[in-house]
């Protein structure tokens, strides 16, 4: 059963996003030796370059997250394509990784909106979303909570489920060891977005970096 991680890297301005918690979940998945899939927002790259660039070393898949982190089905085309291209020229200046093709939008906006589709392929994207959501932004969500509702959703979803994270709600660091462990106990093998079947049953492509292979 092969299960992809993800989390969503984003909100470097707020008192309740600490920087601290990406740190620990990098040593967590270092520690487990597993690879997962960041989707990596403009802003917090530039807020926390350090840590993106130890994502890319430690050989993590990277996506985009947009620049700002607004609604994009509230911007107009040449908004979102400014969006999108800063985000990138960022990504790629601090880690020297190429976020095309992966992208998330903000709030999983972008799925069933042909507008945004169509833009996102015109810039050499394509929207992942994801099957288990673990609701761990909510403040008086405990690390326990966190830990059972993804174990519970991945076995429910089974193969190729994608479990959306952040790399900012304090529980995500007591979580993640449990999360891990009893998903191996139960078959699963982790793996990065690239590496699930896409709707034919295609491996994704590989993502294009400098000094990475």
């Amino acid at each position: 059963m092969n299960v992809a991680l993800t989390f969503d890297a984003e909100h470097p301005d707020r008192p309740h996003c600490p920087g601290w918690v990406a740190g620990e979940i990098l040593e967590i998945l270092r520690r487990f030796e597993v690879r997962a899939t960041f989707f990596l927002q403009g802003r917090w790259v530039e807020a926390y370059p350090h840590l993106a660039r130890e994502i890319a070393q430690d050989g993590h898949r990277i996506g985009s997250h947009s620049f700002y982190h607004v609604r994009m089905n509230l911007l107009s085309d040449e908004g979102i394509a400014a969006d999108l291209q800063e985000a990138a020229r960022i990504i790629e200046r601090v880690t020297g990784v190429d976020s095309r093709p992966w992208f998330r939008c903000p709030w999983g906006e972008c799925a069933g909106d042909a507008r945004l589709t169509r833009l996102l392929s015109e810039l050499g994207y394509r929207h992942v979303g994801w099957d288990v959501e673990v609701d761990e932004w909510e403040v008086a969500r405990t690390p326990r909570e966190v830990e059972e509702a993804a174990v519970r959703g991945v076995l429910a979803r089974g193969e190729g489920a994608i479990v959306l994270l952040h790399t900012w709600p304090a529980s995500v660091p007591s979580a993640l060891p449990g999360i891990i462990e009893r998903l191996r106990a139960a078959g699963a093998k982790f793996v990065t977005i690239d590496r699930l079947p896409d709707e034919a049953g295609v491996v994704q492509v590989e993502q294009k970096a400098r000094g990475h292979p």
